[in-house]
């Protein structure tokens, strides 16, 4: 199953998860030894994706979070989250990795939370698989967090956003962090040539202006786009961090 390196697993691996391969292993500290930084950054990004989905179950009331890209369930995942705050939360998880696919599925699927098997790429079969479970003419959060850097400008990743959010009821929320070209851009860079070397998911890191540009047409919630760490931290002292990803929230009108 494992085959070669894929960026899930090797971003497992960078939050201290187990389930890698050596490949993997091997592809995650090539990217170290040209960001250092990327294990504080792959964590205050796991931070951040928390901390939203807390602030939209918890503050604004959000009972539902599509929830694309979710990577290998690590320790607390959105469900946990959200049904803290809303316990009939409904969640839909949507991966294109096999494992992802196989440790979701190895969880008992419930009725306020599944896994759906598609590409981002596909954001109608995502669509329509989540609205099996969600009910889309409700606010719903969707959570495009450190994913959209893997989606080339050749496949469009402001229509596939748009194709999204587009589908959701007014009062919904959009959610996501990307991997920056202009915080820390020398180490971006190697960064990038590093594991588009040996990843078979290219990169395409984007400039603050370019991952605005997703928000385009909504609401941001304040701070608006700004370093994960920076958006509405726990403990003020965790702001001062110098971590290398964009991160914001914005309501759909």
């Amino acid at each position: 199953m494992y085959g070669e390196p894929s960026i899930a697993r090797v971003y497992n691996h960078w939050l201290g998860g187990t389930d890698t391969s050596q490949a993997d292993r091997e592809a995650a500290e090539l990217a170290l030894a040209a960001h250092p930084g990327l294990v504080t950054d792959a964590r205050a990004n796991r931070a951040f994706a928390l901390r939203v989905v807390s602030f939209l179950a918890g503050e604004v009331g959000i009972r539902q979070f599509l929830d694309v890209g979710s990577g290998i369930p690590f320790r607390a995942g959105t469900h946990d989250i959200a049904q803290a705050h809303q316990p009939r939360a409904r969640v839909v998880y949507v991966d294109n990795d096999p494992v992802v696919a196989a440790r979701h599925r190895s969880r008992r699927q419930s009725a306020v939370s599944r896994f759906v098997a598609a590409d981002l790429r596909d954001p109608d079969r995502i669509l329509a698989e989540a609205g099996e479970l969600l009910d889309f003419t409700e606010p719903v959060a969707i959570l495009l967090v450190a994913i959209l850097h893997l989606i080339p400008d050749s496949d469009d990743p402001y229509g596939i956003v748009g194709r999204l959010s587009g589908a959701a009821a007014p009062d919904s929320y959009l959610a996501l962090s990307h991997v920056p070209s202009d915080l820390q851009p020398a180490a971006m860079t190697e960064l990038g040539s590093r594991l588009n070397a040996v990843l078979p998911t290219r990169s395409t890191y984007r400039t603050h202006a370019q991952v605005a540009r997703f928000f385009d047409g909504m609401d941001l919630v304040p701070p608006g786009l700004v370093p994960v760490q920076r958006w509405r931290p726990d403990d003020p002292e965790d702001a001062v961090h110098d971590v290398a990803v964009w991160g914001g929230v914005a309501r759909r009108p």
